[in-house]
């Protein structure tokens, strides 16, 4: 194997990479030795700046690639290290040399930078790289996300088809994403005239610039998705003038003084349980219950509950009841159907002619959470929560 050695081109190359590099021939140093020292101090650098050394692997920038292809030539050089001993304030030199530099150890730079990935234009010209990015083109890269088709969008359509009739209802509305740039799971947004659904978040963790981040899953209504950062995203919403957070009505309009059309002068909330001998329901008949809204009389609309498959075939008993006046009864029990959305319980029964239905409007939800879910109704601040299945509370 040859050994392990910095070429003459190393400063034409750190140029065409935008890395100014002086040699200041002292006397003291020969060219070579100001080569080596002004090479390590590009390491150092990356070190200060990101609070590590530099890595191996595709994913990486070009920069911080070829920094650790030479950080593992000088650990592997004995020459290297002894010119650089009295240079390392930050250890960088102790510490074994990955696989990588015993592959690459005989690549001049044209190689090197063909194994990174990095192509030349199709002339072997090393001070012609056609496809290295400039470090604003590589910002750009990262705030987009590469978008891939979204092979699950069937899952998500619905939810989308469902935003698009609430805003055109009035139900949800739109506000500009600078006055609250906070982002949650389940939160909606429209960005490029996209509307963005951010359906996870992963774990937070601390960037390179010292602040909190998580990379998010989004989901966008033309069937794609992106695992874009968080913070990327913010950015991206705060820089579209149209970038838009959909967000559901306040619930002041559900309590006023004026009677308007579709308000009731009274209302009653209420919570059913279910006597379904159906094994799930059983299981976990405590928190199975049915949230609706009725202006009506609610034992006559339970009379026929074991001919009903709203009721699961099966007799309910009234759990608790909420009386409201001044509403407007629809949007009130969308609200509530809708905070509690991440809970609906997924259950098809039989008709009973046989056929297999999905009943709506019951969820697993403690019957003590529904009632901190009412009181936030009336005090107007349930725009501020949201309910957590995992958790089973509701958090702000």
């Amino acid at each position: 194997m040859a050994k392990a050695s910095f070429t003459d081109e190393d400063d034409a190359l750190l140029r065409d990479l935008g890395v100014e590099v002086e040699v200041n021939n002292t006397g003291s140093r020969t060219p070579r030795e100001e080569r080596i020292i002004a090479g390590f101090e590009d390491i150092e650098r990356f070190f200060e700046q990101h609070s590590r050394v530099p890595a191996h692997g595709e994913d990486r920038d070009i920069f911080e690639r070829l920094y650790a292809v030479r950080l593992d030539k000088i650990r592997a050089s004995e020459e290297y290290r002894a010119v650089l001993a009295d240079q390392d304030k930050h250890g960088l030199l102790t510490g074994e040399p990955t696989a990588v530099v015993n592959e690459l150890d005989d690549l001049d730079d044209d190689a090197l930078l063909s194994e990174l990935g990095v192509l030349d234009g199709g002339k072997n010209d090393i001070t012609r790289l056609m496809h290295v990015k400039s470090r604003a083109e590589i910002k750009a890269a990262e705030e987009i996300a590469k978008r891939t088709p979204c092979l699950d969008f069937d899952k998500f359509k619905p939810l989308f088809s469902k935003v698009q009739e609430d805003l055109s209802s009035g139900v949800r509305i739109t506000r500009e994403f600078k006055d609250n740039a906070q982002i949650k799971q389940g939160d909606f947004f429209i960005l490029g005239g996209q509307k963005v659904y951010v359906a996870e978040m992963g774990e937070e963790f601390v960037a390179d610039y010292g602040r909190s981040d998580r990379r998010l899953r989004v989901i966008y209504d033309n069937g794609t998705e992106s695992d874009i950062l968080m913070r990327s995203l913010q950015r991206a919403l705060n820089k579209d003038e149209t970038g838009r957070r959909i967000i559901e009505c306040s619930a002041g309009p559900l309590f006023s003084d004026v009677i308007e059309e579709g308000d009731v002068e009274a209302g009653t909330i209420y919570v059913l349980r279910s006597k379904s001998d159906h094994p799930l329901i059983k299981e976990h008949r405590d928190v199975i219950h049915k949230i609706g809204v009725t202006n009506g009389n609610i034992e006559r609309r339970i009379g026929n509950a074991t001919l009903d498959p709203t009721f699961l075939m099966a007799d309910v008993e009234i759990v608790a009841t909420y009386e409201l006046s001044n509403i407007n009864r629809t949007k009130l029990e969308n609200l509530i159907h809708r905070f509690f959305e991440p809970a609906k319980l997924n259950i098809e029964i039989k008709d009973r002619f046989g056929n297999p239905i999905v009943p709506r409007e019951w969820f697993l939800v403690p019957l003590f959470v529904i009632n901190e879910t009412i009181e936030k109704i009336r005090d107007r601040s349930i725009v501020n929560y949201r309910y957590d299945p995992n958790l089973g509370k509701i958090i702000e």
